[in-house]
């Protein structure tokens, strides 16, 4: 009856979430006492022998009988001796240690004076016997080996975190997740996307040891991110040599080309072969180790499957665009014959990847009391990409039409390549200087560089919209859609990110009793160069093909460049970061253990490399002012941190863990050097002439700066800039006023969460391991990021609304402070922002070498900014909202999956492995939002209000109005929410049920006396696509317009008057379709691996 009413109270306090990040090894801990009363053993003798490698940690129990050894190299397995003179020796065998983990190993010593005998006991620990306060998922070489995988990615094996969406973990932005190897950072710290730098994958699966993903450490030796952490090490040598040999395979023929029965056309080349080896052993037995690892691959694939039509009839799912090929020559010949350009081909879209990877790692044991790791990895990753989907610095954003697209075609010579390279060492040393006092000290350095290239000659960058029209009564209406583009990539040319971090670390720990108390420090520097100047080559954009060929004036011109003659401006930014911690763990007793620490963070920016733009200083925004030339004050953030765990029934089967705390993260770094970019110090960043529009396509406005470019392309930059009128050099005490300026707020501060976590964990008395945990965690964001475009009057009590329901702010003429600035993104702070997270795992090893998991996690995130962009600019503009980003409301976060399901089944049947994985979730969260500028604003990013009858909403024709309220019906979303605004990613699409299939087969292969291994493998991703051309594909909004149903006509008396969008010259009927992207499809892939020992 005590266990039942325990266990239901345990369950009613639910979960928590958390474990480490930035952690190298592992620890082991308990109590020695005396079998017969209880008593501690004072002066026990506890070894640890790492059998593998012969590496030994020895230490004595204290008063209380307690014995702690940090710093154990992760793995095993582990023999641990523990003796006493008058005692019988007791030796444990088969222990296995997880990364970031202390394991728990308690002792009953049995006194025999007359005959001293070992008891030898085989270790099937309890999965709880860890002392973790938080949830963690640590993943082991077996699981690494048996999980599905063809990318054979960090991503890929983080999957089997219950909370990860691909890098991105509780509703976190992916950007801000925190990676660690060997506890180097490896992040993407610039942040231009929340994949991993050097392609994605700086490291070879093959290299690691064991990986551990962590969401809110509670141990105050943790900072630097908010959302998830990963943390991984590198395999060490041992005593024996052992390497092994492999080679994967796949191509196109290994993947499928059918989504819902609708073939997707000519595969193309789209292949991989990766070949590497590992290789590790003794320098010198007991002593001195290495490892190394080397993986090349390469990737013959192509960048884009849109083609051109014959007729001018888009096929979605045949991925024909309408663009004609007759179009395509056309401007193809005339570019080459008039320019000497040549824009390279429309069909053949090449794109070869190569990667290759090195490691080198050394441990040295340099006696019993100190142990040195040193590691060394370098990555280096060449890949091409199609360009750029939209982005435009025009008087009008053909947002979700897609250069390559069902509406446009490009040139192969506007592809752009990544050339992205990592380098990376740490060194690791582990000291014990006696049985009270112990310390880690770790330095790391890692230089990481982004940089992009092209096939093209310096040619400006062109888009030509699909023509207009002129009506009966002379007005002329665009089509505002695109139709074709060329020329050097708008966003690559003097493109370029370089990224260097240097830390160190110290943490000096102190055993008094029943406490174990840990003091340390951590500095870390880096610095992040940036080149970026969208439009260096020039830009133009034509209203038609014909307008382009006969030389009629553009409809936009632009151009960035480096002031007083610089070719290739960059922008720098610089900070240390000093962190101070104290932290003590209290064993209460032996069922209880509290941990409660503090943290102090100070950043500290240099300001030396950056300058104040005076024109922009002297600018009044409503009695706010942006100096270009000062970093935010220098700032301690305090993170106070609570954790417990208590053993409810004294035997491990039962856990309640949780705690309270402060977490500081960062922010990706391109928000910040958006500041010296947009400074009007460095370059002009870009100097445009525009034609502006109404939502019908007629002209609201045009430059009549535009005139001058009629004839034909102006190709040299320094002739635009001058017909621009633009200035060719500047002066600090002159300055300039930039188009887009950027700034960040004196007071700023990196973002600042607070978690509160719970959970119980329960081990099954069954008769096979069966195990328990549910999980509960709220997050209140303290000091969370958004921008505020000061050009904006915030005043708002003067203007108007629009009249009915939907009463939106109507933005006046006069509502910017400066009409000849696009905005002035100043970077801030928001306290708005909460969400929770609940979890509930299940594993069990009903038989032998046959492991299952299954896992429900569900997910709550509201938030003010997601910040969906890379620059200040799109960033802040980018947001859906009601009533424009500078009033926004909390909304819900991009990155989260609200429902997520994973399981798990492996087995080992003699000389075979099958492993299945299952992922069920919905994929994205999408907005309906407007076609066209609602509130006036200059953003087509207006979220869309639901009426509730025909009275709140007017429509352009009858036909309009039954095809929308159709519609409707049809959309659960739009159906339940009548009468509100459309929330922000708020309809989610279908839920998709995705199953991952692995099968290997082992050959023995015996040379002497050496029995080696040689495996072959098969991975099939999304296996049951294999079978059913619908199964394991998302749907998306591509068949209504993704989210755009209603465009806006025109605005009568503050009342809006509406058409119902259509798509292929049809009204939507359905909300979700398949979505006909081969990377849906299901795809195989073939390995050999030759293992030697």
């Amino acid at each position: 009856m005590r266990k039942r009413i325990l266990f239901t109270f345990a369950l009613l306090v639910a979960v928590v979430c958390t474990a480490m990040a930035q952690v190298t090894t592992s620890a082991l801990s308990g109590k020695v006492a005396m079998a017969a009363d209880g008593e501690p053993v004072i002066g026990a003798t506890v070894q640890a022998v790492h059998e593998p490698s012969g590496t030994r940690y020895t230490t004595v129990t204290n008063v209380d009988g307690r014995y702690a050894i940090q710093g154990m190299r992760v793995g095993g397995p582990y023999k641990v001796s523990v003796s006493y003179i008058g005692y019988n020796k007791k030796e444990f065998t088969g222990i296995t240690l997880q990364l970031g983990e202390t394991y728990n190993l308690n002792a009953k010593m049995s006194e025999d004076a007359s005959q001293l005998e070992e008891v030898v006991v085989s270790a099937h620990a309890s999965k709880f016997a860890g002392e973790k306060t938080g949830a963690s998922t640590n993943i082991s070489q077996v699981q690494m080996q048996t999980i599905p995988t063809i990318s054979r990615s960090i991503s890929d094996l983080a999957r089997l975190s219950p909370y990860a969406n691909g890098m991105s973990f509780a509703g976190g932005d992916g950007r801000s997740t925190n990676f660690t190897l060997d506890g180097a950072n490896l992040n993407n710290n610039f942040g231009l996307t929340s994949g991993l730098p050097g392609g994605g994958n700086p490291i070879s699966m093959d290299a690691i040891d064991e990986m551990q993903v962590v969401v809110s450490p509670f141990d105050v030796r943790q900072t630097n991110f908010i959302g998830g952490g990963i943390n991984a090490v590198t395999k060490s040598g041992t005593n024996t040599f052992k390497g092994s040999a492999y080679i994967y395979y796949n191509n196109e023929n290994m993947h499928g080309n059918r989504v819902a029965n609708t073939d997707l056309g000519e595969r193309g080349t789209n292949r991989s072969t990766t070949y590497g080896f590992t290789l590790g052993g003794p320098i010198v037995k007991d002593k001195l180790f290495f490892f190394a690892n080397a993986e090349y691959t390469t990737i013959p694939a192509v960048a884009n499957r849109w083609a051109p039509s014959d007729n001018g009839k888009a096929n979605l799912d045949q991925y024909i665009s309408r663009t004609t090929k007759n179009d395509l020559d056309r401007v193809s010949k005339f570019l080459k014959e008039k320019y000497g350009y040549d824009p390279g081909s429309y069909t053949d879209w090449g794109a070869d990847e190569h990667n290759l990877k090195l490691l080198g790692r050394l441990d040295w044991n340099i006696n019993n009391n100190h142990h040195l790791a040193l590691r060394f990895n370098h990555t280096a990753n060449k890949a091409w990409n199609a360009p750029n989907g939209n982005s435009s610095d025009t008087g009008y954003r053909l947002r979700g039409m897609d250069r390559l697209s069902q509406y446009s075609m490009s040139f192969s010579n506007s592809m752009y390549s990544m050339d992205n390279k990592v380098s990376s060492l740490s060194a690791d040393l582990n000291s014990r200087f006696s049985d009270k006092f112990a310390n880690q000290l770790l330095f790391t350095y890692t230089d990481i560089t982004d940089e992009r290239g092209s096939n093209s000659s310096d040619f400006p960058f062109v888009d030509i919209m699909n023509g207009y029209e002129t009506l009966a009564d002379g007005t002329v209406k665009q089509d505002l859609s695109p139709y074709m583009s060329f020329g050097y990539e708008l966003f690559s040319y003097n493109n370029r990110v370089q990224n260097k971090i240097t830390s160190l670390t110290d943490n000096f720990t102190w055993y008094a009793g029943n406490h174990k108390v840990t003091a340390g420090f951590n500095f870390e520097h880096q610095l992040a160069n940036n080149s970026y100047m969208r439009g260096g080559t020039g830009y133009y954009r034509y209203r038609s093909v014909d307008d382009f060929i006969n030389g009629a004036a553009p409809e936009t011109v632009g151009l960035a460049y480096g002031y007083n003659g610089v070719s290739h401006p960059n922008a720098e930014v610089k900070f240390s970061q000093y962190g101070l911690y104290l932290q003590d763990e209290w064993n209460v007793n032996d069922c209880l253990k509290l941990t409660g620490g503090i943290r102090f963070d100070n950043i500290a920016f240099d300001n030396g490399d950056i300058m104040t733009n005076n024109a922009i200083k002297d600018l009044d925004f409503g009695g706010r002012h942006i100096d270009t030339g000062l970093w935010p004050k220098a700032n301690i953030q305090i993170s106070p941190r609570v954790g417990f765990v208590w053993d409810v029934l004294g035997d491990k089967s039962l856990k309640v863990r949780g705690g309270t705390g402060l977490f500081a993260g960062r922010l990706p770094l391109v928000f910040f050097t958006n500041m010296p970019t947009n400074s009007g110090m460095i370059q002009q960043n870009p100097y445009n002439a525009v034609t502006t529009y109404n939502s019908d396509g007629t002209v609201k406005s045009s430059n009549p700066t535009l005139d001058k470019f009629k004839g034909g392309l102006v190709t040299d930059p320094n002739q635009i800039r001058d017909l621009l009128g633009a200035p060719a050099t500047i002066t600090p005490e002159q300055g300039t006023v930039a188009k887009t300026i950027g700034g960040v707020d004196r007071d700023f501060k990196m973002p600042q969460v607070w978690k509160t976590s719970v959970a119980v964990d329960y081990q099954v008395p069954v008769s096979f391991p069966l195990t328990l945990t549910a999980e509960f965690i709220y997050t209140k964001k303290i000091n969370d990021v958004m921008l505020d475009n000061y050009n904006i009057k915030n005043n708002t009590s003067e203007w108007e609304h629009l009249n009915g329901a939907d009463n939106r702010l109507i933005y006046p003429k006069d509502f910017t402070y400066y009409s000849n600035i696009n905005d002035a993104c100043v970077l801030t702070n928001t306290h708005k922002g909460h969400g929770y997270t609940f979890n509930i795992t299940a594993t069990a090893e009903p038989i032998k070498n046959l492991n299952v998991m299954a896992a429900y996690t569900h997910t709550v995130m509201k938030e003010i900014s997601g910040m969906p962009g890379s620059n200040a600019s799109s960033a802040w503009s980018g947001l859906y909202t009601v009533n424009g980003p500078n009033f926004p409301t909390l909304q819900n976060s991009a990155y989260v999956i609200p429902d997520r399901l994973i399981a798990s089944v492996s087995y080992k049947y003699a000389k075979e492995h099958f492993s299945l994985f299952y992922t069920g979730y919905s994929p994205a969260g999408y907005s309906f939002f407007y076609n066209g500028d609602v509130n006036g604003d200059g953003i087509k990013n207006d979220l869309m209000y639901i009426p509730k009858d025909d009275s709140e909403i007017q429509f352009a024709s009858d036909a309009d109005r039954q095809a929308f309220w159709q519609f409707v019906e049809q959309d659960k979303y739009l159906k339940n929410h009548k009468g509100e605004y459309a929330e922000a990613y708020g309809a989610r699409a279908p839920f998709v049920h995705r199953f991952d299939f692995r099968w290997a087969h082992d050959f023995d292969v015996k040379i002497g006396n050496t029995l080696n291994r040689l495996q072959l493998s098969v991975d099939i991703m999304n296996v049951g696509n294999l079978f059913n051309s619908k199964w394991g594909v998302a749907k998306n909004m591509g068949v209504c317009n993704n989210g755009q149903i209603l465009k806006l006509n025109k605005i009568e008396n503050n009342t809006p008057v509406f058409s119902m969008m259509k798509s292929n010259g049809e009204y939507p009927t359905k909300t979700w379709d398949f979505n006909h992207n081969y990377d849906q499809c299901w795809k195989m892939q073939v390995g050999l691996k030759y293992t030697f020992n």
